[in-house]
């Protein structure tokens, strides 16, 4: 009979629950998942209730815990919906799951961060380019740290690997998605005051260096192939 009535609501376009169940609904979903829930993961468990009346009910939660006062917030972040603690109640969370002083991210890997996120997708050599900083060892701390990942080869000569950032990323630094990245002044600020913000300028709006692409096509690769046969030089 259950079964019967909310096939009959949907096709009717009405919810099968109340306003007042489907915000707690949500609250639970969101407050139980590891992970922020998506649209497509709220739609799938209560396919019942129209897309509209949950979109509502979501804008209602989080005006509900905008409010002063709150220790928690609900925030659109990394394509779902998360409830978090509020930032400025950071440190006292930490005091409580972990007191040792937490392991920050070097100066120097904050910046290369910095650079990979405005600029990506972006290769080694090219942040090497614009930083003037040696990044090798970097990368492979923010790769471990997941903060990045490899988003494929640049066609250029070498085939550099380029890298972007990811989904962990956007939850670390609360972003819904990469439209969202601040001024740089202001990312600045989040990652520490003793980031060279006038340096990170000069990295990001500075064009990328010259690199000599490879040929677009199979008959260009073959020439290449070729050319590297008649003069005896390896093949780059």
């Amino acid at each position: 009979m259950a079964d019967e009535d909310t096939r009959e609501a949907v096709e009717e376009g009405a919810s099968v629950l109340p306003a007042a169940e489907v915000r707690a609904v949500l609250e639970a979903l969101v407050y139980a998942s590891p992970h922020p829930v998506t649209p497509r993961e709220i739609a799938q468990v209560i396919g019942g209730v129209p897309k509209e009346v949950w979109q509502a009910a979501l804008e209602e939660l989080k005006v509900d815990y905008a409010r002063d006062g709150r220790g928690l917030q609900l925030v659109e972040v990394a394509g779902g919906w998360q409830i978090t603690t509020r930032p400025e109640y950071n440190d006292w969370v930490r005091e409580l799951l972990d007191p040792r002083s937490p392991t920050r991210l070097s100066i120097q890997a904050l910046e290369t961060l910095a650079v990979i996120a405005y600029k990506q997708p972006v290769t080694l050599p090219e942040i090497i380019e614009l930083r003037g900083v040696k990044s090798g060892g970097v990368i492979k701390t923010l790769l471990e740290k997941r903060l990045i990942r490899i988003t494929g080869r640049k066609p250029v000569v070498g085939r550099p690997m380029l890298y972007g950032t990811t989904k962990e990323f956007l939850l670390h630094f609360g972003l819904k998605d990469l439209s969202e990245l601040p001024k740089i002044e202001e990312f600045a600020e989040v990652l520490g005051e003793e980031v060279d913000v006038a340096g990170l300028r000069r990295a990001i709006e500075a064009p990328r260096p010259v690199e000599t692409p490879l040929a677009e096509d199979a008959e260009g690769a073959e020439d290449a192939e070729q050319l590297s046969l008649d003069t005896g030089e390896p093949e780059k």
